[in-house]
């Protein structure tokens, strides 16, 4: 018995090592390649590595089990995952199509008011998070294309971003507002790294200069639900929209505007609390 499982758990790591080189092959995107290796680690585990010839039932029974501990998120991933690993590495036909069909579900996503954008930046006491949450909000950006944001992307002189590798492995140009432009220029005068708008912290001021990696994603998402929690709002900010992107509008009518108020909070707040990177 022995036997038959260490050589079941050797064949796994071999059609493991080739289904990887397949994702990388395919060019998908990092996450895509995580949640698909994800699949196939769990699936080998549940069924002690022998995933070479598995059933209708046996499929059943392990998206059954999944459904009762993860999202259906989850189940999808592993089951595109493990098609993927049928068709690319085993070379195999997928023996139960229409399988699983998740229900339908159309979330529409919190707003968040200007007023609770102002209350969200003032909350934030470290002036890379704060600066951070504020180019999110005013360019309408993801987490992860704010965090892979470099200072090559920034064109002020004709006004926009450049925001790379977007979903569906798109490149976008977005409007760039002037007041964001004059906040990233004197965020990154405090920091001065040659490539990452948004270095890491680690090591402080010396070391986000020198940093090669953006800020943590998992740190910004857990400085985030803090502030929101100590400013009393939802803390399901997940699918969370802070509006729309702001607008380049002229000096007078900017100035009256809720988001230039919003701005010029944040920017009297990093002069008079300036925290370090």
């Amino acid at each position: 018995m022995e036997d038959v499982s260490a050589v079941a758990a050797t064949d796994f790591e071999k059609n493991y090592e080739l289904h990887l080189k397949h994702l990388k092959l395919k060019g998908l995107q990092p996450k895509t390649i995580e949640a698909y290796s994800r699949a196939i680690r769990r699936v080998g585990d549940y069924f002690d590595h022998q995933i070479d010839d598995l059933s209708e039932v046996d499929l059943v029974d392990y998206f059954t089990d999944l459904h009762e501990t993860h999202s259906w998120s989850s189940v999808k991933l592993d089951l595109y995952g493990l098609k993927f690993h049928y068709e690319h590495v085993l070379k195999k036909p997928w023996v139960a199509p229409g399988l699983i069909k998740p229900p339908r579900s159309q979330r529409l996503p919190d707003i968040v008011t200007v007023e609770e954008t102002e209350r969200i930046f003032l909350a934030t006491q470290v002036l890379s998070y704060r600066v951070f949450f504020f180019t999110l909000y005013s360019l309408g950006l993801r987490l992860g294309e704010g965090l892979r944001l470099t200072v090559a992307d920034i064109d002020g002189a004709r006004g926009h971003v450049h925001i790379r590798d977007a979903k569906g492995n798109k490149d976008r140009l977005v409007p760039l507002p002037t007041a964001t432009h004059q906040l990233l220029r004197r965020f990154w005068q405090r920091h001065r790294n040659p490539v990452l708008l948004f270095p890491n912290r680690r090591g402080g001021l010396a070391g986000a200069r020198a940093a090669k990696t953006p800020l943590d994603r998992g740190g910004v998402q857990k400085a985030l639900r803090a502030v929101v929690e100590s400013c009393g709002l939802k803390s399901t900010f997940r699918h969370t929209a802070c509006a729309t992107p702001m607008p380049r509008t002229s000096s007078r009518r900017a100035s009256s505007s809720p988001r230039f108020r919003a701005f010029s909070a944040i920017t009297r707040f990093s002069r008079r609390f300036a925290t370090p990177i």
